[in-house]
């Protein structure tokens, strides 16, 4: 969900934007490889169903980011080994506090309906994304960021971002990073799924609503002819389906797949695993403002009852990374590795439950949602708990009714005393500090107040130079520690299956897949 590295100091500076564009070729979306030796044919790959309706400013789930990837295109693109390589945008840079962006927009781009792409397009988009009128899911990134009227045409291939604070990783904001920031007409009038209107390289062929939707190239694409012919997706109810369908050769891939179900493919030598390091994860809220753990003493006892190497190990099989109770992941170069790493420690537990008057422990209930392994986490955190007098009772729910309106007062999720969430990857962690636990944060299930926090997070959002960040970052990593309102043990890795002979297929982290440059060998 949309609730589903940092800017290289090159690419701060306006210096690194030639290079970047340059790999595999001017034209391509990103890093790319060699020349193709077999292009054409028909690639067919297996994902979920897309939840809802195929709308770029409401798409929060894998399926439906990946089905506007296929024709949408993004300001730029977030890898997880560059950083930010331009895709509409050639370069950007800000003014001397990160308050202003400027961005110039890439020329000879058309729409698919054959409508040139402008920088009106580019403003038209973000405005609309940043319209609370809209309902866009893209206002979890920009709120304090970027407010509507703060986008400005500065003439067709210039585009100007005034922000409501400095932010010196904004241009993440408005890349894929954003899931919702693919660049539509200024005239779109929200009829996306009739005809998946984009830049991208290729066009929509067919779609049938919760059943597989099919593309052809682009012939008018900017850049590079797509090498595939055809590129087929198949929707599927549940993992064991993809799995079958995979071991079946009725499929060339699998989007994405969990460690748990899909132990097969992970060892099957007929098949590669594309393996990406992210900062995607599930997160365990704890209410702080009522019952047992307003008392942090009873938080910070719950964290401890997790051996994190073991979840790493079971669990994911290895995929995956420690957690340390704050967002920042390892993957993220802001991330201060020196913080001191929770370990799992029985008997200080049990110490602190008895300093906060639980010495026999206490009954709670766990809500959560059936999706990926949080339930069999969910069934590892009772069983820890129990260790230390903790009576955990799962109350586990379809994710429809878990997230339920997604506002405080209606929904399982923000309202429950004990709840676990799943947090799709971000290249940046501007989005998972302030709006999953910022004062006034709309994802804030913990309920966590705290203006020293608050503080902290403004300033590691305006600054510009990696070095500040860190330091920031290590503030906020040491007080999350201290305070303890949400426990997040691992960081899994975006894990993707492909037949030995399919070949060029890049893939992210947040859900978007590039096959134009995939053969077969």
């Amino acid at each position: 969900m949309g609730r589903r590295e940092f800017l290289r100091l090159g690419t701060v500076l306006g210096m690194s934007i030639p290079m970047l564009g340059a790999i595999g070729g001017a034209s391509s979306a990103f890093a790319a490889g060699n020349a193709a030796r077999n292009p054409g044919g028909t690639i067919r790959v297996g994902m979920s169903v897309p939840a809802g309706a195929i709308d770029p400013l409401t798409v929060a789930d894998t399926g439906g980011v990946c089905m506007v990837t296929q024709t949408g295109e993004f300001l730029a693109v977030s890898t997880p080994d560059v950083g930010l390589v331009p895709q509409l945008a050639t370069s950007w840079k800000p003014n001397s506090d990160g308050s202003v962006w400027t961005f110039k927009i890439r020329s000879g781009v058309k729409f698919h309906n054959g409508q040139p792409m402008t920088a009106a397009d580019v403003v038209a988009t973000i405005d609309r994304l940043a319209d609370p009128e809209n309902g866009s899911v893209a206002l979890s990134a920009f709120a304090g960021a970027l407010s509507k009227g703060g986008s400005r045409l500065i003439d067709d291939a210039t585009v100007e971002f005034r922000l409501d604070a400095p932010n010196g990783n904004f241009p993440y904001l408005v890349s894929s990073d954003n899931f919702n920031a693919v660049i539509l007409p200024a005239n779109y009038c929200g009829d996306f799924e009739k005809h998946f209107i984009g830049t991208g390289p290729f066009r929509l062929k067919k779609f049938t609503s919760r059943a597989r939707a099919s593309f052809v190239p682009n012939a008018d694409y900017w850049g590079d002819t797509a090498f595939p012919d055809l590129t087929e997706f198949v929707f599927y109810d549940n993992v064991q389906a993809q799995v079958l369908a995979m071991q079946g050769g009725q499929l060339d891939m699998l989007l994405h797949v969990p460690v748990q179900g899909s132990q097969a493919l992970l060892d099957d030598p007929h098949l590669r695993v594309l393996s990406l390091k992210s900062s995607a994860h599930q997160e365990l809220h704890m209410r702080t403002d009522r019952g047992p753990f307003a008392d942090k003493r009873v938080r910070r006892a719950l964290a401890l009852c997790l051996n994190r190497e073991n979840l790493v190990k079971g669990l994911f099989r290895g995929r995956a990374s420690l957690g340390n109770d704050s967002p920042f992941a390892p993957v993220f170069a802001s991330t201060d590795l020196a913080t001191p790493q929770r370990h799992e420690d029985i008997p200080l537990a049990k110490g602190l439950l008895a300093q906060a008057g639980f010495a026999n422990g206490f009954a709670v209930t766990l809500t959560t949602e059936r999706f990926l392994e949080i339930p069999d986490y969910a069934v590892v955190i009772q069983n820890a708990a129990r260790r230390v007098g903790i009576d955990i009772r799962l109350n586990i729910e379809d994710q429809a009714s878990y997230y339920g309106g997604a506002r405080f007062g209606q929904s399982d999720w923000l309202d429950s005393t004990l709840g676990i969430e799943d947090y799709a990857h971000r290249g940046v962690p501007n989005t998972l500090l302030s709006a999953t636990l910022g004062s006034s944060g709309p994802f804030n299930a913990a309920h966590f107040k705290n203006a020293a926090y608050d503080r902290l997070v403004a300033e590691y959002i305006a600054a510009l130079d990696p070095a500040s960040q860190r330091d920031i970052a290590g503030k906020i990593q040491r007080l999350l520690l201290e305070e303890t309102p949400v426990i997040i043990g691992y960081f899994y890795d975006w894990l993707s299956v492909v037949k030995n002979n399919l070949t060029g297929v890049r893939a992210t982290a947040s859900a978007a897949l590039y096959l134009d440059r995939a053969y077969f060998i």
